[in-house]
């Protein structure tokens, strides 16, 4: 299958340990901000519009794995890749992979859920179903 998103990223100096490679936290910021130009890349608003136009106030991560194969360093331009969404009801599970030329680095899913406000739930959140027109756009 073919990634739904694919964008290169120049390694800083800010994201390596002292040795020059990448700290492995790193690597999970980077599929983080790869999960929000997915969405962009499927035609909704930046992150913040489409808050403030969907009623969402986010969508907090609730599970992460992740295998580390290879390192990268500074300077180093490495291929971001995310699949298109896998949708359950109001939660999504997105696969990335991080390579340096056609060597992997690292690979993993995160799995997010749609979260509103609710004034009656003890954290003023709730789970909310991924709407429909969300979906679509992946398809």
């Amino acid at each position: 299958m073919q990634p739904f998103l694919i964008r290169e990223h120049r390694i800083e100096w800010g994201q390596c340990d002292p040795a020059g490679i990448v700290f492995a936290p790193r690597f999970i910021d980077m599929f983080a901000e790869s999960t929000i130009l997915l969405f962009e890349t499927a035609g909704l608003p930046r992150k913040r519009d489409m808050l403030a136009q969907m009623g969402v106030v986010g969508f907090p991560l609730v599970d992460l794995s992740a295998r580390f194969v290879s390192p990268a360093s500074y300077g180093d331009v490495v291929r971001i890749e995310a699949d298109a969404p896998i949708f359950g009801k109001s939660s999504f599970t997105i696969a990335h992979r991080i390579l340096l030329g056609d060597r992997l680095c690292v690979e993993g899913t995160e799995k997010r859920v749609w979260t509103v406000a609710s004034p009656d739930a003890p954290s003023g959140l709730r789970s909310a179903p991924v709407p429909d027109d969300v979906r679509s756009r992946f398809c």
